[in-house]
This record gives structure tokens, sequence and C-alpha cells, in this order.
């Protein structure tokens, strides 16, 4: 199991939970958080055992966004994973999830700070659960920024494009109950409960057949921008396969039998 300085991995039976651990900058981006964050997307994907993610924060806070000192400067933390980013001059964009989707379903636990490029992150993610106290915001444009994690996109394709236009223009911030209203966040639960409430909505996923599940998922995202004809055709091509495998087969039998399945993705 992988982990940075700056990021955590633990396992919840079949739930990776990755949490984002620099709790004194309030969870800003550093090299060694990207890394540790491409490297837990990958081990998720890669390993059949893990269902579902759950991507957090410590300290009361998700993340402040991105840090440049840290990823500008010498001689600071995560300064040995450099020749990571040089190898991969992609990889911060994988790690913040605008160029790599796991094919696992991720969930967001949030609380305190999530703004500027924590709020894309956030874009990145399939279920997010906010505390009552957070904070969201895409903050760019009042630094004279551009918000480049891809918010000019999947923003206006996630909320109404009215709200979009207003985070992004505005560059104010938003509380927890304001980003549930405008759809950003699902949830929103008592301070400090977002982590168990984002656990539980993962082992409601992790009961369901994984090949499914995944199947589900890609079909979502790849349907989105298609006419309705072609993303029902995407649909069937996608969804037909699922029919055939031993877990439907497992599923069906559960049901009739009265007895929680067990799936063994075949």
């Amino acid at each position: 199991m992988g982990g940075t300085e700056h990021l955590t991995v633990r396992r919840e039976g079949a739930t990776l939970v990755l949490t984002l651990n620099r709790p004194e900058a309030k969870n800003a981006l550093s090299i060694s958080m990207l890394v540790g964050l491409y490297d837990g997307w990958i081990e998720a994907d890669e390993d059949d055992g893990v269902r579902s993610i759950v991507l957090t924060g410590a300290g009361g806070a998700f993340c402040a966004g991105m840090d440049l000192k840290a990823l500008a400067g010498k001689g600071m933390a995560g300064e040995d994973l450099r020749d990571r980013l040089k190898a991969d001059p992609d990889l911060h964009w994988k790690a913040m999830l605008r160029h790599h989707r796991p094919r696992k379903p991720v969930i967001a636990a949030v609380e305190g700070y999530c703004v500027a490029g924590g709020t894309e992150i956030l874009q990145g993610t399939d279920i997010r659960v906010a505390g009552e106290s957070a904070t969201f915001g895409l903050f760019e444009v009042r630094r004279g920024l551009f918000p480049i994690g891809g918010s000019t996109v999947r923003l206006q394709r996630q909320i109404p494009r009215t709200h979009a236009l207003e985070m992004l223009l505005t560059g104010r911030p938003y509380t927890a109950r304001e980003a549930a209203g405008i759809g950003l966040v699902g949830h929103v639960v008592p301070d400090g409960g977002a982590l168990d409430k984002a656990l539980e909505i993962a082992e409601q996923i992790n009961a369901c057949g994984p090949l499914a599940v995944e199947a589900v998922k890609a079909s979502v995202y790849e349907t989105a921008e298609l006419t309705e004809a072609d993303g029902l055709a995407a649909e069937l091509k996608r969804g037909w396969p699922v029919f055939d495998t031993a877990d439907a087969k497992e599923g069906a039998r559960a049901f009739a039998e009265k007895r929680p399945p067990v799936y063994k993705r075949a």
C-alpha cells in the first residue's frame, strides 16, 4: 500500500481511503501530495479487492488549492519526488482527476476548506459529502488567475450554468448548504461526520456487483455528451455484457435464495 509524506493510504474493507495530509497548510497541494494521489488512483484501479475510494483531508480541511511555493521551491517537502513529475509531465493533472478517471467510484468527504484546486479536484469525484461548516469556491479570478484544473469545462456540466458562472466569475466562497442547493455536493452532515457518511455510502456500493458498478459509472460518463440515440446505443454496448457475467448470475441466485450475494468479479 502506497502513500507519501502528504498523502496517507489505508483500507476500510473494500474501500481505499486517501487522506490529504498536510493540515498545517490546510492540505494545500504539494509535490508529495500529488504523487501520492496519482499512485492512490492507480492502486485502486489495479487492485480488484478495492471496490470504492474515499478522498478526504486531515485536520478539519479538505484542500486549500495549489501551493505554488511548494511546487516551485527547492529543498521543500517532496523534492525527492520531483523526478516523478519530470518523467510524467501530466502526473499532476492525473492526480487532480483532470486527466484520469478511476474505474472505481470516488466519494469525497469534505470538512473545512475545499477551495480553488480543492473545488477543482472535487469536480473529478463521483459522490460528495460535506460537513456543515465546509467552504467551497473558485478564488482564482480574485487573484488574476485562471482555474485551469478543468472548472470552466466541468462545472457548467455538473451544476446549472448560471450558478457555474457566478462561482467562476465572482470568486466568492460558498457554504456547504449553498453548495448542496446548486448541486455541487449531495449530502451535508454535522461537522466531523463527512468521512463516516462517505464510508457508509462506500459500503452500500461495495455490497453491489463490482463489474456492474464499474460499467454503470463508465456508461454515465461515456454518454454524458452524446445525443440520446447515441447514448442509448452506447449504454447497450456497455451494459449487455454484464448480464453474461458470473456476478450477474450470483446476484440472481442470491435474490432468489434471500441471502447476501458473494461477488467474485467474474
